[in-house]
């Protein structure tokens, strides 16, 4: 049976970043379908409403017996996360991947809720990033969804600068680590890309099928 999966997309992003992902994951034999989410200007507990209309209209149509899976990039993750908290359908939900998540807050976020106050305030999504905001949320370690992490670890000069661990370009790897992780596992790519390539859905595609990233 064909694993059936929900991809959703980061912060300023739409479901367009997804398509190599969808693509990818869809060649190896999966049924995917990317959301379309207000990721840039709303709070992210206001996006994660809109996700959950989505998610209930799918788990309608579900067969006896059929669940699905949530993969998120970035922001994407924490919406993940979000829903999974609250939502009354918890038994629909087979397993997560969570890629280049800030699950711990965003550093960068930080520093431009500092530099540049006036902005976050209309980018409300970033602001939802802080990591005191993320700590807010009071995401819940769910013990009967299996949840599985990648993370990448290419930065670049700049955000070398501004984020004291190893990181992607824009999230430090100790910030895609949470407790509730099955499996974790870092790759050679920039936060931008790690979504992209092929080597990434092969991952997903692992730990969906089987909860663990081992090819």
């Amino acid at each position: 049976m064909k694993k059936k999966i929900i991809l959703i997309h980061g912060y300023y992003k739409s479901k367009k970043d997804m398509s190599a992902l969808e693509k990818n994951l869809e060649e190896l034999g999966n049924e995917v379908i990317s959301v379309e989410l207000p990721l840039t200007f709303e709070d992210i507990t206001y996006a994660t409403s809109v996700f959950e209309e989505t998610v209930n209209e799918i788990i309608s149509g579900l067969k006896e017996g059929e669940k699905i899976n949530l993969v998120g990039h970035s922001t994407g993750g924490i919406v993940i996360k979000l829903f999974l908290s609250n939502t009354e359908h918890i038994d629909k939900i087979h397993r997560c991947v969570l890629i280049a998540v800030p699950n711990r807050g965003s550093k960068l976020a930080d520093i431009a809720s500092r530099l540049f106050p006036r902005s976050v305030n209309v980018f409300k999504t970033l602001k939802s990033l802080k990591c005191e905001n993320v700590r807010k949320l009071q995401l819940k370690n769910i013990d009967s969804v299996e949840m599985g992490a990648i993370a990448g670890n290419k930065g670049n000069l700049l955000s070398d600068k501004l984020l004291k661990g190893k990181n992607d370009g824009r999230v430090e790897i100790n910030s895609a680590i949470c407790g509730e992780l099955k499996d974790f596992v870092v790759l050679p790519f920039n936060h931008a890309k790690i979504h992209h390539k092929f080597e990434t859905a092969e991952l997903v595609d692992a730990f969906l099928e089987r909860g663990s990233f081992d090819l």
